[in-house]
């Protein structure tokens, strides 16, 4: 009964505080998770033109998106240029190394990876993993051994690109179980964990979810024996939600439940089976996710 625990670091702020915030409480409760640092500039607040869209305005008004963000946030990189997380945090990012954690990349540019990638040729790409890639292998020396596509907006030219790289595993989509993705009817190397479990500003605010039973519709959805993998964000559950999220880890380990990090559960799945990555719309979210397909 292992809860694999996937930490996305998209922001600024979200690694000055959320993260410090997070290490604290694995610490306090004595297991260790994944981290995926964004690391190149913070422009998440350009994703304000995405209001026009009704799914998405719809979104961040029923998860209270300005109070569980912040403006520091909302409004980054927009009337001035987003800083540079990783050249600026760079100390979190090694220490929460130091601590033993997992070491991910989620993005160079976390709002243009998010919004672009199925426009962006194989060499652009390319530039913005390889971007990515070095800066966090120099902040740590050391090079990250997985990443995870933000926004889960994966293409079969992102895997391509990412097979480049020595990453044991990505998590780029969303599913039921590990497998090994096939691109151009040829299975890759690296393996895929998909998120199996929703977020949380998927699903507050949608069918009667609150914040006061989110946790009690998050432990129904774990499934002994099955593949259970949890996204949290630095900036939701290293913030506002924090308490609420300490709550659910006092109350999924008196289940019997085991924190993780992906990694833990690539290592004990053996020779997974293939599938593929396909594009489709996601409930909670606005447009299209990457989704397992089973072969």
């Amino acid at each position: 009964m292992k809860i694999g625990l996937r930490v996305d670091v998209d922001t600024f702020r979200g690694t000055k505080k959320g993260v410090p915030a997070l290490c604290r409480l694995f610490e306090k409760h004595h297991f260790k998770a994944s981290f995926f640092f964004s690391v190149g500039p913070d422009n998440m607040g350009r994703h304000l033109w995405r209001l026009l869209k009704p799914d998405f305005l719809i979104k961040m008004l029923r998860t209270n998106a300005a109070g569980l963000y912040g403006p520091e946030i909302i409004f980054m990189g927009t009337a001035w240029p987003g800083p540079q997380i990783g050249k600026r945090l760079s100390k979190v990012i090694i220490d929460t190394v130091n601590d033993g954690h997992e070491l991910g990349l989620h993005a160079w540019d976390h709002h243009r990876e998010q919004a672009k990638i199925s426009k962006m040729s194989s060499a652009q790409i390319y530039l913005e993993l390889q971007k990515g890639f070095d800066m966090l292998a120099g902040i740590c020396d050391r090079s990250p051994t997985c990443s995870a596509v933000p926004g889960w907006r994966c293409t079969e030219s992102l895997l391509l690109e990412k097979a480049k790289f020595p990453f044991i595993y990505n998590s780029d989509c969303r599913g039921t179980s590990i497998f090994r993705p096939v691109v151009n009817d040829e299975p890759l190397e690296q393996i895929q964990v998909p998120v199996t479990l929703p977020t949380y500003d998927e699903v507050v605010g949608r069918n009667g979810i609150t914040d006061a039973n989110f946790n009690d519709h998050l432990l129904g959805l774990l499934r002994p024996n099955e593949l259970n993998v949890l996204t949290i964000h630095a900036e939701a559950e290293g913030g506002k939600c924090l308490e609420m999220f300490n709550d659910f880890i006092v109350r999924a380990k008196a289940q019997g439940w085991e924190f993780v990090p992906l990694g833990d559960l690539v290592q004990a799945a053996g020779e997974p089976p293939l599938g593929k990555i396909v594009q489709k719309p996601f409930p909670g979210r606005e447009g299209w996710l990457a989704c397992q397909e089973t072969l």
